[in-house]
Formats: structure tokens, C-alpha cells, sequence
């Protein structure tokens, strides 16, 4: 099978293989086809995203001056995944920040968590199983990429907000983006995490809004952001360490 053959049965329903791929394709020998692989990365037919994975470069464009969209490049780069984070924070609006970092949870282990293809970063977080949910389907290019919904999107920021931005993100999208409050309640409970319930009881409080909390039940104080300074008033209703100014909170718009 000639290597022309070969790329347009991997590009017809998408422009990223790994080298499996093509090896189921064609039958080749290991060794002869990375030697192929070379050729073809060297005559700027494909590109090389990380090891064992390449994207197709299309006729018309240039080696160096074609990129896929990153999200579709970031569900290549490890399985199970999911865009999450302050990715997901963006993509729906909920944030006027634009991450420089493409975030990306999943449940699996990989040696490095943090990556830069084509120019654009990748950060790979892994979490535990029980907190892997809450995900849709987006079309990017005609490829299907898993993100976290708007409500499991915020829970996340709430469980780790030094991807997000801080707190201070969370706290705008609450104010401005009508939410499912019963999904978001399920959720913050499902991740089985009260540091996530505590955040969220007092930017619900903050902004009184109509959501019944869950109790608590802990003696422990946490860090309302713990990307931020660690000083601050406590809250005791919530149990935390509010280091956040409230009044700045209060002045967002």
C-alpha cells in the first residue's frame, strides 16, 4: 500500500493517528514503517505531536504553519480525558481570562503532565475515579472532544482553583450564569470532597443565592483559595479561612 493510500484511510474520519493506527492499517513491519513515518514527517505530510502520535498535514498547507484546534489535539495526548478546568470555564463563556494552558483531567497516569505542542501548553491533572463525571461531547473540527458540563466545570474549580484562576473566577460565573442548582448540589455531594461544599456554601451566602446547602460536619478549617495568601478572618458557619478581601468580591460587576 502506497504512504499517500495509507494517510488518506487514516484522514477520513480524522487528521490525528498513532502509530497503531497505522500499523493496523497497513500490515507493516515496526521497523519499516517508523523509517515511513520518517519520511513522511520529513517531506511535511505529517507532524508529530508526541510519541507515537502524528496529525495528517493537509495538501495545501505548510509544515510548521498548520495546527489542529488544541482541544482536539489535547484529546489525543492521553485516555481516559476530559477538558476541564479553566478550558472549560472559557469555552462556555463563563470567564473573560484567557487560559495560556490547555487543562486536561483525566483518571489515567502519564510521565509528563505538562506538555507544549505546536506552541500551545497542556496540563494534565489526574483525579480519582469518584470524581470523573459530568461530562458532553463538543464538536471541534469534525472531531467529538469531552468537556465537563457548566456544573461539573464549577465544581471542579471549587475542588482545585489554582486551575481555574482562584475562587474569584468562580465567583463571577455564580454571579452572572443561571445554573442547574439540583445538578450542582448532586455534584458538589458526589465528589465526596467538603472543602468543595464549603466553598460553594459561602459564595452562595455571598450572593444569596436560592440554594439549600448540604450540612457539614467537620472541625477543620481550610483556605477559601488556597492559591492566595494563607491569612485571613474565619468564617465559622463553612470552615474556612476566608483569604479573599470580601469587599473586593462584593465590588466585581
Amino acid at each position: 500500500m502506497r504512504n499517500i493510500e495509507i494517510l488518506k484511510k487514516l484522514a477520513v474520519n480524522q487528521n490525528i493517528f498513532t502509530f497503531q493506527d497505522i500499523k493496523k492499517i497497513s500490515g507493516i513491519d515496526s521497523n519499516i514503517l517508523k523509517k515511513i513515518l520518517f519520511r513522511l514527517e520529513k517531506k511535511g505530510w505529517i507532524e508529530r505531536i508526541e510519541k507515537g502520535k502524528y496529525m495528517i498535514i493537509p495538501l495545501e498547507a505548510k509544515k510548521g504553519k498548520y495546527t489542529l484546534n488544541e482541544f482536539v489535539i489535547g484529546s489525543f495526548l492521553i485516555k481516559p480525558y476530559c477538558i476541564a478546568y479553566w478550558s472549560a470555564l472559557n469555552y462556555y463563556g463563563m470567564t473573560e481570562q484567557i487560559p495560556i494552558t490547555i487543562f486536561i483531567q483525566t483518571t489515567s497516569r502519564k510521565k509528563k503532565q505538562r506538555l507544549e505542542i505546536f506552541g500551545v501548553k497542556y496540563k494534565i491533572i489526574r483525579v480519582k475515579k469518584d470524581k470523573f463525571f459530568g461530562q458532553k461531547k463538543e464538536w471541534f473540527e469534525n472531531v467529538q472532544v469531552n468537556i465537563t458540563d457548566r456544573e461539573k466545570t464549577i465544581i471542579d474549580c471549587l475542588d482545585k482553583p489554582q486551575y481555574c484562576g482562584g475562587i474569584i473566577e468562580v465567583f463571577k460565573a455564580l454571579k452572572e450564569v443561571d445554573f442547574n442548582y439540583n445538578k450542582l448540589i448532586n455534584y458538589a455531594k458526589k465528589t465526596n470532597n467538603t472543602g468543595v461544599i464549603r466553598r460553594l456554601g459561602y459564595l452562595v451566602d455571598l450572593l444569596s443565592l436560592n440554594i439549600k446547602m448540604p450540612k457539614i460536619v467537620t472541625r477543620n478549617y481550610l483556605y477559601l483559595d488556597p492559591s492566595m495568601p494563607h491569612k485571613g478572618p474565619k468564617v465559622s458557619k463553612w470552615r474556612l479561612i476566608n483569604n479573599l478581601p470580601e469587599d473586593e468580591l462584593r465590588k466585581i460587576e
